[in-house]
């Protein structure tokens, strides 16, 4: 029995000098020049958990050089380390770092923080709100009909100055919400329902709970439930439910932040989406914004009244604030439904002349998709908040980025 004994201790003691301590990550630029780009690799070989901590190191003419990092861990998926790759790194290149994991210590402050009102998590940078997820129910404002009030949405979006981008239940369309992500044609069980319009009284989509929320040196966010409703005479039945992972980013300029919106039927009938000119993820733009003080520009060269029912790879608004210039650009992902995306927006003669904004990444303008039980759908967008104005040139860049990230080897 003590030789067993032995050797079961020395077999346990081979296998824990066995365990990954440390790994080298080569990260390529590829085909593309890089800025500041968000890098992320797939750490399972290291197995953290969340008693450990991941140091990171990029070594250079044979110097370490520590870089923050930051390891998401999801229940259901791998952990997954998050970087900045910082500075320039010209299309072609390498760079090299190493990961090591090691015991956490206790939490400190960080850079990308989110605080918690109780009706809103608030995304910040550097002590900055960068958004606002709005998870308690809103009503609407007085002597309007209680069926416009919601939950689940963006509000405020801000840019880096603190000017509010976003506008939420004005009185020409109350069912706007900043951003959000509703559909409008839906057909279940060969009936039709609009959870967009929800003052048609058919549908609406409510947030259910927060599942998870991050901070870091690296990102804050946040991983939360909405149920999309419809409403039938005799009851309101949940037939699909949808998961929102919104990352905020600790890159140099401006607020930059990523929105996925995982979609799944939660019964055992199929939910169609039926073809329609508008639906799925909407932005209505502050109401300072009008005809006479804000552009847009696509990747494929359109201005504001030529966008409508054209596709394209990004979007952005640029308009007037109290201190100079703001805007948002909007990348949409190459993997998205229909891509490049239909665009339903608002050109410079709408809501009676005023020429409010509007932006719509619509993937079933002119296409049904039918989204069939047990079958996941991702939408990944991502977003970034500017001062001053964007050109062409720096959106490819970060939709190279996005679209195109550099590629992660483990060695």
């Amino acid at each position: 029995m003590k030789i067993l004994s032995i050797l079961v201790i020395a077999s346990a003691s081979a296998l824990a000098s066995c365990t990954t301590k440390e790994i080298t990550l080569i990260v390529q630029a590829g085909d593309y020049n890089r800025t500041d780009c968000v890098v992320s690799a797939d750490i399972s070989v290291l197995k953290p958990d969340e008693s450990s901590a991941i140091v990171l190191y990029e070594l250079t003419d044979g110097k370490k050089r520590e870089t923050p990092s930051q390891c998401a861990l999801e229940e259901g998926e791998p952990p997954i380390l998050y970087w900045i790759l910082d500075g320039a790194t010209p299309a072609g290149s390498s760079r090299t770092f190493v990961a090591e994991i090691k015991e956490k210590n206790p939490e400190g402050s960080f850079s990308m923080d989110i605080e918690d009102t109780q009706k809103t998590l608030v995304l910040k940078k550097a002590g900055k709100p960068a958004l606002e997820y709005y998870y308690a129910h809103l009503d609407p404002p007085e002597g309007t009909d209680p069926a416009f009030g919601r939950s689940g949405f963006i509000h405020p979006a801000y840019s880096p100055s603190g000017h509010v981008l976003t506008n939420i239940q004005p009185q020409d369309h109350r069912h706007h919400f900043g951003i959000w992500n509703p559909w409008t044609h839906v057909i279940y069980d060969g009936k039709l329902y609009d959870l967009w319009n929800i003052g048609d009284k058919t549908g609406t989509v409510r947030a259910r709970s927060i599942d998870k929320t991050f901070r870091g040196d690296v990102f804050c966010g946040y991983t939360a439930t909405l149920d999309h409703y419809i409403f039938k005479p005799e009851e309101e039945k949940i037939i699909m439910n949808e998961s929102w992972k919104i990352k905020t980013w600790n890159v140099p300029d401006g607020f930059l932040w990523d929105f996925e919106s995982h979609l799944l039927p939660s019964t055992s009938l199929p939910v169609l989406l039926q073809a329609y000119r508008y639906a799925g993820l909407g932005y209505r733009a502050t109401a300072e914004w009008t005809k006479e003080n804000c552009e847009m520009l696509t990747s494929e060269g359109k201005t504001r009244q030529e966008i409508d029912g054209t596709t394209a790879r990004w979007i952005f608004i640029t308009g007037a604030t109290a201190t100079g210039r703001s805007g948002l650009l909007f990348l949409g992902h190459p993997d998205n439904y229909n891509a490049p995306e239909p665009l339903r927006i608002w050109d410079e003669n709408a809501n009676g002349g005023r020429g409010d904004a509007f932006i719509n990444f619509a993937p079933t303008k002119n296409k049904d998709w039918e989204l069939q039980p047990n079958v996941h759908y991702i939408l990944r967008y991502r977003l970034l908040a500017y001062e001053g104005e964007m050109t062409p040139q720096q959106a490819d860049r970060l939709w190279n980025d996005f679209a195109y990230p550099p590629k992660v080897t483990i060695k």
